[in-house]
């Protein structure tokens, strides 16, 4: 019998992804993406399996989310040789990965959905499980289950698109990506990806603790408080944080860009570049993960031009540094998504994102969105804000309101109905294609929210920090 709809009794997902929720498994967005998305779909009832280059020292596979959610940890009898992560010894776990996972998946989940009247729905992401689900298809079709089980195949990034079999992934897969910049990127690859955008935890919303974004604008001690978090690495921008940093503070605005990055080298030559501004740097270390040690830190640093930061920042204290600075440059040259803007805008901080990926940023409505390298575009913004607080006020609310479009409980049920409207396309769903709908539009926010008059460019510097969303 032939469902109408996808729901968690006629349906059972798989994702197949080389990142995953443990920390060993862990190098970037992915683990944190397909966790959220794993532990989201569970949540809301469905039967899901993960598989991912797990820790090798815990369990192969183990239960969690009330047993809906089956952590499998592949390739651990490589791992134990690979101490360093996810990515030490890649070739050889990506060559396992292909070769095992696609049996074990026919025989082991497949099969035993289809001989219970479910559908099959297997996830796969980015280029490392490209062959994997071109192999998991090839199996499905040999075991006759192929028309019970609906695959996709998701890019985050264009990392190593040259090693992907494109024909014979667009025939076995339907091609998801993340925004529509990644789409417009992947025409060149000849295919036509459908739009599914990433989201973050629904927790986030809730907004951090205005006291404590109080008392981390006292800790850091100045007038303009910039705030950047992302990798070492050109295509952030970094060096453009930096100038926009030494303008402000040219023009007698006492300033402060908190940074946050990882260990790449770049980090070298953006601190030097920063020095030859004539900016002073510090560097501040957390005793322990406790609030009271990140604001001791941070104290401790200042005053300087830049704080950097050099220990992890929980996601609850990144969403008080968000709220607490009056811009968060998430201000990337090249973006297929921009989880961080996303994530301080959920925060009520007022963002300044590029001009590709981010999708849900609109130029004066929610965000700041930079259209150059200039530094003085920055400046002029934070310059604009300072004389409007009211425009703050009305920005950072519509920026928390943006983000309610945006979180995984979205995200998974934007998934649901493209994955229904392709298994309905292959027959594995009854009745007609539905037409495919945004999930959100500037026409959501209501008018309290939009600007009451088009801005105008090129301001000054004025006086007054910008207001609090509370």
């Amino acid at each position: 019998m032939r469902h109408e709809n996808i729901t968690p009794k006629n349906t059972v997902f798989a994702i197949l992804s080389f990142e995953g929720p443990d920390s060993y498994a862990t190098a970037g967005g992915l683990g944190v993406r397909v966790g959220h998305l794993a532990a989201t779909l569970a949540r809301r009832g469905f039967p899901t399996h993960i598989f991912f280059i797990g820790d090798p020292h815990r369990p192969e596979e183990e239960a969690t989310e009330q047993g809906r959610l089956i952590l499998h940890r592949w390739c651990q009898w490589i791992s134990r040789h690979h101490p360093n992560g996810v990515y030490d010894g890649e070739e050889r776990k990506l060559a396992d990965y292909d070769r095992s996972i696609p049996l074990f998946l026919t025989h082991h989940i497949a099969k035993p959905a289809v001989q219970n009247d479910r559908l099959v729905v297997v996830l796969g992401e980015e280029w490392h499980i490209a062959e994997a689900m071109c192999r998991v298809s090839d199996s499905l079709h040999y075991e006759g289950l192929r028309n019970q089980a609906v695959l996709f195949w998701n890019a985050n990034n264009t990392f190593s698109f040259d090693r992907i079999n494109w024909g014979r992934l667009n025939y076995t897969t339907t091609i998801t990506t993340v925004s529509r910049y990644m789409k417009h990127l992947m025409w060149q690859w000849g295919v036509n990806p459908l739009v599914i955008p990433n989201g973050i935890p629904h927790g986030l919303l809730a907004g951090p603790d205005v006291a404590l974004t109080r008392e981390l604008r006292e800790a850091v001690g100045a007038d303009v408080v910039l705030c950047k978090v992302a990798r070492w690495d050109p295509d952030k921008r970094w060096v453009q944080a930096v100038q926009a940093t030494a303008r402000l503070k040219e023009m007698g605005r006492r300033t402060t860009l908190l940074a946050r990055g990882g260990i790449e080298p770049h980090h070298g030559e953006v601190m030097a570049s920063a020095r030859r501004m004539g900016l002073t740097i510090a560097e501040a270390w957390a005793r322990d993960s406790s609030f009271e040690s990140y604001l001791a830190a941070i104290r401790g640093a200042a005053p300087a031009d830049i704080i950097d930061i050099r220990f992890p920042l929980a996601s609850d204290f990144l969403q008080v540094v968000y709220h607490a600075a009056d811009g968060v440059l998430a201000n990337s040259g090249r973006e297929p998504f921009g989880l961080v803007g996303l994530e301080a805008m959920a925060a009520g901080g007022i963002v300044f994102t590029g001009g590709t990926g981010e999708d849900y940023a609109l130029p004066f409505v929610n965000a700041f969105v930079l259209e150059t390298a200039d530094p003085m575009e920055i400046v002029g913004y934070i310059s604009y804000i300072e004389k409007r607080p009211d425009e703050g006020i009305r920005m950072r609310r519509a920026a928390h309101a943006t983000a309610r479009y945006f979180t995984w409980g979205k995200a998974a049920m934007n998934l649901v109905s493209r994955l229904e409207n392709q298994a309905r396309a292959q027959g594995a769903l009854a009745g007609a294609l539905e037409p495919l709908v945004e999930d959100f539009t500037a026409a959501r926010l209501p008018p309290s929210l939009l600007p009451s008059s088009p801005p105008s460019t090129g301001e000054t510097a004025g006086g007054g920090r910008v207001p609090s969303v509370a």
